[in-house]
């Protein structure tokens, strides 16, 4: 006999996600079913549109990943009308999308992650002084303090004694499967608390390049802040020397917040965990688009993370993508509330996309989703008819594999500590450790973006933005581009047809939709569903903890694939909290 357990909402902030598990007689997870719980309708807004101002739209698909949508628009209009830009640009680029990664690491860990490992309450029970040990043994971070711990478990009893949990509610405390010692918690809690504090000075990144955070500003062609060499600046929005200097400092801050903190806490985490490193995989096949360049989106060679495929966990051969080519990356919408003009068996590259709805089924709220027929408002990418996960633990896996030797060694070491092999990287603690190696890779490529920008603005290269292609007058009468990047959570893709000066068709495949997407037409599982099935059993359905660690594990962000819109953009419900 089978059982349906059914968790809905999944996320702890960003909502639009059901996950629903059938187990046997002994709680085994037999299969599982995601489903993204509201539609998108970004694309068609898009329609008719100038280029140049689409990416102040797509950048909203997400208030979470704030840049990433704005960054690959552009990339995808500069790709289209091969509209360079200059070396500044490209550095300034990379500088905010590592903040974006370093910020959303440190976020999702913490705040979104975290509380599936650790138990707040017991936190309570835990001896200030034996937490301050354990936390000196493991980092050299300042804030370790016997008093420093006991003020934490004073604020902690205040919120528990006044029923006040807020951020910490909700959680499944005294499950069984939590391992750590008090100690241990309340050390992870008190750098939760932290962790809210730092991440308010990372984002002055985006405010001093970009004018603001969420959503910065950009430009096709370059980025948006012209650059002063003089001290004063040429305007009121320029970068100069002050803004150099608050970026350095915030780097730095970055860094020792990495290494002083979030590294070592993952590592000690995990210690407790060691058997999650042998289930919560499922696919075994991953997949990069690249970035990061430090010579341009035109020159592969020069990307910090390679583009690639690996099938079947074989490291040792890595197989191309070419996002332009139409048998290679598809949607399909079998098991989605989506239809197509070819039917519903049909497979689409991204340039031929198609955002029509065909749903007439049961509306929420339902007991259990109809898993036969369409279930979710993602539809179903695949690269060649596979499967494939995206996100931190393809492109760690990437550049492990292309011999990268900060990740080599990082990640060697990382294993060596706790006595695992590299196999054990292809599971749910695996992926979450790899978002943690990701930091510490990324966070040191900063320094040196940084050190190249100052160096071209001293030898006088102020240059920020290109107006080759400015004028549409200059463009071809159709032309068609992608913009990729490799957002905190994966492969991002925004594909765009220009008509006549005007985007004819525009489609995002976002990473959530590539591991969170429902069956194909064949059943072949997405990453979420496969992942699910791979040995997991839950201890209580009523509490099913051991679901939200691996579906976390991904870090999933559906706003991404669902927003609320009809065909015509008009708003279609209004959501009142009494």
């Amino acid at each position: 006999m089978t059982e349906r357990v059914v968790v809905d909402p999944i996320t702890r902030i960003e909502g639009h996600l059901r996950i629903e598990a059938e187990t046997a007689a002994d709680g085994t997870i037999t299969s599982a079913f995601s489903s993204g719980t509201m539609v998108r309708g970004i694309e068609l807004i898009l329609k008719g549109r100038d280029p140049r101002e689409a990416w102040a739209f797509a950048q909203r698909i997400c208030g979470v990943c704030t840049l990433v949508h704005g960054i690959a628009s552009v990339r995808s209009v500069e790709n289209a009308l091969n509209y360079p830009i200059p070396p500044n640009a490209q550095l300034i680029r990379n500088l905010m999308i590592g903040a974006q990664y370093v910020h959303d690491h440190v976020m999702h860990f913490y705040h979104l992650h975290a509380l599936d490992w650790v138990d707040v309450v017991s936190a309570l029970s835990a001896d200030p002084a034996a937490t301050s040990t354990l936390a000196q043994s493991i980092s050299a971070w300042p804030k370790s303090s016997p008093g420093y711990f006991a003020d934490v478990q004073k604020r902690l009893k205040t919120f528990v004694e006044q029923g006040q949990l807020g951020i910490f509610a909700g959680g499944y405390w005294g499950h069984p499967e939590y391992k750590l010692p008090a100690e241990a918690n309340l050390m992870a809690v008190a750098h939760y608390l932290e962790a809210l504090d730092w991440q308010r000075n990372v984002v002055q990144i985006h405010t001093i390049f970009g004018g603001k955070n969420p959503h910065p500003n950009f430009a096709v062609g370059g980025a948006p802040s012209p650059i002063s060499n003089d001290g004063g600046g040429v305007s009121a929005t320029a970068l100069n020397v002050t803004g150099l200097q608050e970026i350095k400092a915030v780097i730095d801050r970055m860094k020792t917040f990495v290494e002083q903190v979030y590294l070592p806490d993952t590592l000690a985490i995990a210690s407790f965990y060691k058997d999650w490193f042998a289930r919560g995989e499922g696919i075994g096949n991953f997949m990069t688009y690249g970035d990061f360049p430090s010579a341009g989106m035109d020159d592969p060679a020069s990307w910090l993370i390679p583009s690639g495929v690996i099938l079947n966990r074989d490291l040792s051969n890595i197989l191309p993508v070419d996002m332009n080519d139409p048998s290679e990356i598809q949607e399909f919408v079998s098991h989605s509330y989506y239809d197509y003009a070819a039917g519903k068996g049909a497979g689409l590259h991204p340039y031929a996309g198609e955002t029509a709805f065909a749903y007439d089924g049961p509306k929420p709220p339902f007991d259990q989703l109809n898993v036969e027929q369409g279930y979710s408002w993602l539809k179903s990418p695949r690269w060649k008819g596979h499967a494939v996960e995206v996100g931190p633990l393809a492109r760690v896996l990437m550049l492990y594999a292309k011999g990268h030797a900060p990740t080599v060694e990082l990640a060697n070491s990382a294993l060596k500590q706790l006595d695992l092999p590299l196999t054990a990287m292809f599971s749910t603690m695996g992926r979450t450790a790899a978002r943690t190696l990701e930091s510490k890779i990324v966070v040191d490529q900063m320094q040196g973006w940084y050190d190249a920008l100052v160096a071209n603005i001293k030898a006088g290269d102020v240059a920020v933005h290109s107006e080759a292609k400015w004028d549409p007058a200059t463009w071809p009468a159709k032309a068609q581009g992608v913009g990729f990047m490799e957002a905190p959570r994966g492969a991002l893709g925004h594909w765009i047809v220009i008509e006549d000066g005007k985007i004819a068709n525009y489609q995002a495949v976002v990473p959530s939709t590539w591991n969170a997407g429902p069956r194909d037409a064949t059943g072949q599982a997405g990453p979420y569903e496969a992942a699910l099935a791979d040995r997991h059993t839950l201890h209580d359905p009523k509490q099913p903890l051991e679901i939200l660690r691996t579906i976390h594990s991904f870090d999933p962000c559906i706003a991404c694939a669902v927003h609320v819109v009809n065909p015509a953009g008009e708003e279609l419900m209004q959501v009142k909290v009494s």
